[in-house]
């Protein structure tokens, strides 16, 4: 099948080399000269423009846009949206806000065009391992291209049957799912990726117990010095914990056990915040998502403004003075 690709950066780029493993014809167009001349190097068709692009795609045409949620991309859909004509698709692969995804399907439908919006998660090792994704969009244009999710995804794989998933059918044990109407499958991948969060967290915060658990502040009987790559690696093999971000925390912690080369500074992407606005539409409570981006916050911060508000009051009124305070004065 004939696809065109916009945005040639890590993901753009191993995704567009899968497809074209699996046999598929990729136009490519990205605002990088070289990542355009990298990928025709490896059997891509360059274009030198989205208009290009779009001259060099058989009628219906599908163009897939994987660059940065946002500007960028509510500018490359308006862009195509000029050249494209009823039939095609417009596939957008990066992490759009779900309502983004309604109000450009809408706009696009007048003109007879399909918006397909995809939460696509494998990252960097999408390549080997292939993307799990969620889709949403017309029935029929998500069929049309069902040979392009069929090869980005995973597959079975060896990973075992869920028991009485056989008397259910579908895609998803491939690793894809139409969800639903445009905007859907952001929805979901906005929560998947908050669990995500979630889950990052409670594995930081008890890997950080199991580092202070010999701090000189303990008894000295209560210390243990745990070997912390062990348990990680323990941990991948047979327990109810284990997790592919438990398996890149036992990389990490295998490579460097003390993660000296990490700051501690966490970014967290748009999904974060709009996963708690939905909750707070549905009345939904979400304690663990909520604190775990609260966290990513706090890690910018030396200190925050707060923290000092609570230390100046513990030291108004039981006289309680800052460790720091204390030994400076001592």
């Amino acid at each position: 099948m004939q696809l065109g690709m916009v945005g040639l950066g890590k993901m753009g780029a191993n995704m567009t080399r899968r497809l074209m493993r699996g046999g598929h014809q990729l136009v490519v167009s990205d605002l990088s000269p070289e990542a355009v001349k990298g990928l025709a190097g490896e059997g891509a068709v360059a274009s030198t423009s989205l208009q290009d692009l779009v001259s060099k795609l058989k009628a219906p045409r599908a163009v897939w846009i994987m660059v940065p949620a946002g500007g960028p991309t509510e500018q490359t859909v308006q862009t195509l949206a000029q050249y494209l004509q009823a039939g095609d698709s417009i596939i957008d692969g990066g992490n759009s806000y779900f309502k983004d995804d309604v109000r450009r399907a809408k706009s696009l439908r007048e003109k007879g065009i399909h918006y397909v919006d995809v939460g696509t998660s494998g990252g960097v090792w999408g390549l080997e391992r292939g993307y799990c994704m969620m889709i949403g969009g017309p029935k029929e244009a998500v069929q049309r291209l069902d040979p392009i999710f069929k090869t980005l995804a995973p597959g079975v794989g060896d990973i075992p049957r869920t028991p009485g998933r056989e008397k259910l059918g579908g895609t998803a044990e491939d690793g894809y799912i139409h969800c639903g109407a445009s905007g859907s499958a952001h929805f979901v991948k906005m929560v998947h990726n908050r669990i995500e969060y979630g889950i990052m967290q409670a594995y930081g915060e008890g890997f950080d117990i199991f580092k202070n658990a010999n701090s000189k502040e303990l008894p000295e009987d209560l210390r243990f010095d745990l070997n912390l790559p062990d348990i990680a690696e323990v941990w991948r093999r047979g327990s109810v914990v284990s997790s592919w971000l438990l398996d890149l925390t036992a990389m990490a912690l295998t490579e460097n056990p003390t993660l000296s080369e990490y700051s501690g500074f966490v970014q967290d992407s748009g999904e974060g915040r709009w996963t708690i606005q939905a909750a707070i539409d549905e009345a939904v409570p979400v304690d663990v998502l909520s604190a775990a981006l609260f966290v990513r916050f706090r890690s910018r911060q030396e200190h925050t403004f707060a923290e000092k508000m609570l230390s100046a009051m513990r030291q108004k009124f039981g006289g309680h003075v800052e460790p720091k305070a204390a030994k400076k004065n001592a």
